[in-house]
């Protein structure tokens, strides 16, 4: 009775807004997404990546949102502090309901943090935001006290990673639970009612939510990979907002009348992963001699190899002729500006001859072959991006081929280390601490360090000082660490960094979205436009 009672309310509430606007109620009923990148799991603690955070950012809520600046905002915590050196408080938002009705406490939170580490085949694990805790204490159902071995400045920032489940639901649930919706009990603007795996989820609008009221009833989540399919149904008014516009309509689509486009240069790096897991007297996989022997070694164990395959990269002519200058050039993670931007690294030479002189020197005047993995269907033109990168490293005489797979397929093999070298893209939290912890980091379960670390990086130097900064209260000096081992692993080639994204989003006439450095393709800023 009580739901009929909510539903009722929510009608007319939807029809007196669609009023307000001068917009037909059918508007404010229904909204349409087209999504460029598949969502592979609802479970909020499966696997870290952008597309499944923003669909457990419609459904959950955490301690700490971020604006769309990504600046720290209160979510299901209303404040935090550190009342001892190594003891953080979080004071609890009062009358939260999950969408099942069950409140919200301090349990819930509890239980959380206890599943991260443990949700098992977790391709890229949140594990790490809880091991930095020693213990987690419940003083009372709307506080709770978060117990570190050594003071730990980054623990607000590592809320914003962490979405919050419902212990009676979630308990003993599994990631399949998760998917078929039977464990998909947030606290978030919308509940999912429907998800078709690889293909669509159907939201609606939780009435019960404690803060703003998502402006649809209904929302359709399609993910629509093909970039001139998703194009063709916003102009054809299938579909409400699309994301990731493709770069080739993006000029023709600022034009049109029918469509607004809302860009934000984002947090999303695309660079290449190489094979640190082979030593240099291994075979790496998809590497040979010219005649596509084995070489004997790993050439990208060489500092010098790595570095001539940097240089061999024209970056601008990535940004200017693939991207369609919807993105950046890239020589490190962070972009200007950003807390642990490295400003005196100096930017990546495109230098083809100096490459071959390095090549030369490290035993290679005659190159290699070496096959290039990426996704087609995760990040921006990401097919085409990999076609360059293989023609300007055939240039400097590494034979390429390229091999551009769908994402889902793609990213189980990177995460089993299985390429020699790969594109793939990470978009940070807005702290150097985050890429370093995730991507870079000797991978270490104990710790939850390294969990993309799909390339198998280690640097002994880098895990020092990232250790140090994590126990760091001086912002200042905590800075230094970051920006060292930053530098220290650019210096390194830890990885190729090659641009950072622009976030495009185009939406039909009669609505508008908030574009935000997190590229999250959310519900809740999608709202019909002010007349």
């Amino acid at each position: 009775m009580k739901r009929i009672h909510q539903r009722q309310a929510a009608a007319a509430s939807v029809f007196a807004t669609a009023l307000v606007l001068g917009a037909a109620p059918a508007l404010a009923q229904t909204a349409t997404i087209a999504v460029g990148a598949p969502v592979t799991s609802i479970d909020p603690h499966y696997h870290q990546l952008s597309p499944n955070n923003a669909v457990a950012d419609i459904i959950f809520d955490r301690l700490v949102n971020n604006d769309p600046q990504s600046r720290n905002i209160p979510g299901l915590a209303t404040e935090w502090r550190a009342v001892e050196p190594t003891v953080w408080e979080f004071k609890l938002r009062p009358n939260v309901r999950f969408h099942n009705g069950n409140a919200f406490t301090a349990e819930d939170v509890a239980f959380t943090l206890a599943r991260l580490p443990n949700v098992p085949n977790s391709p890229s694990s949140f594990a790490a935001y809880a091991r930095t805790m020693t213990r987690v204490e419940i003083v009372d159902p709307l506080t709770i006290r978060f117990h570190t071995p050594q003071p730990y400045p980054l623990l607000p920032l590592d809320m914003t990673n962490v979405r919050i489940v419902d212990k009676e639901t979630a308990e003993g649930a599994t990631t399949e639970d998760f998917n078929s919706l039977r464990a998909a009990m947030g606290t978030g603007p919308y509940r999912a009612v429907a998800h078709r795996n690889g293909d669509r989820i159907e939201f609606e609008r939780w009435d019960g939510y404690w803060g703003e009221r998502a402006p649809f009833q209904r929302v359709n989540y399609r993910m629509v990979t093909n970039d001139a399919a998703r194009t063709a149904a916003l102009l054809a008014g299938d579909v409400d907002l699309i994301d990731q516009v493709p770069t080739s309509d993006l000029a023709r689509l600022r034009q049109d009348q029918r469509v607004r486009v809302a860009e934000q240069v984002g947090l999303r790096l695309i660079f290449l992963g190489l094979d640190h897991l082979r030593p240099a007297n291994e075979n790496s996989p998809f590497v040979t001699d010219n005649d596509g022997r084995p070489l004997g070694r790993n050439p990208l164990a060489d500092v010098r190899v790595r570095r001539a395959l940097s240089m061999a990269v024209d970056r601008r002519a990535i940004v200017e002729r693939v991207m369609e200058g919807a993105a950046v050039p890239a020589n490190q993670f962070l972009p200007e500006g950003v807390f642990g931007h490295v400003g005196d690294l100096q930017a990546i030479p495109y230098d083809p001859d100096g490459a071959r002189r390095l090549l030369a020197e490290a035993g290679y005047p005659q190159g290699f072959r070496i096959t290039l993995n990426g996704p087609n269907d995760r990040y921006i033109n990401d097919s085409r991006i990999v076609q360059a990168i293989g023609q300007m490293w055939t240039r400097i005489g590494v034979r390429t081929a390229v091999e551009a797979q769908p994402w889902t397929t793609f990213v189980g093999r990177a995460g089993r280390s299985e390429y020699s070298a790969f594109l793939i893209g990470w978009g940070s939290n807005p702290d150097g601490s985050h890429p370093l912890r995730n991507i870079l980091a000797t991978v270490n379960r104990d710790r939850g360090w390294g969990a993309s670390n799909r390339g198998r990086y280690s640097n002994p130097q880098v895990d020092a000082m990232l250790l140090e900064s994590l126990s760091e209260l001086n912002e200042p000096r905590r800075g230094e660490l970051i920006v060292g081992a930053m530098r220290i692993a650019m210096q390194d080639v830890a990885v190729v960094p090659i641009h950072i994204q622009t976030n495009i989003w185009a939406t039909r006439r009669g609505f508008e979205y908030t574009a935000s450095v997190d590229e999250g393709t959310l519900a809740q800023r999608l709202r019909p436009a002010p007349r």
